[in-house]
């Protein structure tokens, strides 16, 4: 059970329905620790970060295999970054792991405000929370590379975020035109011309040679995120009332990006079952 937002008798009993509520008052921290149930059943913790100042929100959780996985909505340039730290198989030549970003637009309305992230609070942050809406898969062709040195009139949080990925931060075609229209220097990207002129390469998990270029597929999930915000109306007395913000619903959204690899050893966990 959550926090309430009003003393009216009324308004409590409603606010009981809600997840989670917004704490109005000034001066808390910006951090919520929520336990969630990832989709092979095992539970993990999600930190979640607002960062009003920087108008951005940060989310960041372990999978079953390790996999670090954090994602970064920066809503003054509306962009959102996706970068997976995946532990490498030594025994088959790889590095401890290996770093993957993907950049793409942040859509309005896809999280909720940063100032309204940073007054979540939950009383029981024990319990195992499920999303309230399941939102379908999102498949992502990401058929351009981004230039590290120079992806800061992107986000400014791409640098810190994507140093380790290196030669591997992705971004979508459709999003290199939209930011070029913008302005955004044209020398930031490089077309993957491998993604859309040439369909004889396989997908990954159907090549055998480790040496061959491919088509990798690198899925995640967002098992619990805050979506959209709620309102409630007080009885004030009037036949109107007035309404205020009380709460949040969650969202859960997974996502599918596909890319060209030099070699399959970069794709090691994009193999037939």
């Amino acid at each position: 059970m959550f926090a309430g937002c009003t003393s009216a008798a009324s308004v409590r009993t409603l606010a009981r329905l809600c997840v989670l509520v917004l704490m109005v008052a000034v001066g808390f921290g910006s951090e919520l620790r929520v336990r969630v149930r990832l989709s092979d059943g095992l539970v993990t913790e999600e930190v979640l970060e607002a960062d009003s100042e920087r108008d951005s929100i940060s989310l960041e959780f372990k999978q079953g295999d390790g996999t670090l996985i954090t994602f970064v909505a920066d809503f003054k340039q509306e962009v959102k970054i996706f970068r997976a730290l995946i532990l490498g198989e030594l025994e088959r030549g790889q590095n401890q792991y290996q770093a993957l970003c993907f950049i793409s637009r942040l859509s309005r309305n896809e999280i909720i405000p940063s100032e309204s992230m940073a007054r979540l609070r939950q009383k029981n942050p024990h319990v195992i929370r499920l999303a309230e809406e399941r939102k379908g898969l999102e498949q992502l062709t990401m058929s351009a590379a981004v230039n590290l040195s120079r992806a800061g009139q992107l986000s400014s949080h791409i640098h810190n975020m994507c140093s380790e990925a290196q030669e591997a931060i992705y971004t979508r075609e459709a999003d290199v035109k939209h930011w070029l229209e913008k302005g955004v220097d044209g020398s930031i990207f490089e077309v993957l011309a491998q993604t859309t002129e040439a369909p004889s390469f396989q997908a990954c998990h159907s090549t055998k040679d480790l040496w061959q270029p491919c088509l990798c597929t690198f899925g995640l999930r967002l098992e619990w995120y805050p979506c959209l915000l709620k309102y409630c109306r007080s009885r004030d007395g009037t036949a109107k009332g007035t309404t205020y913000k009380c709460g949040i619903r969650s969202c859960s959204k997974g996502y599918h990006f596909t890319y060209y690899v030099p070699q399959k050893q970069l794709c090691l966990w994009d193999e037939e079952t």
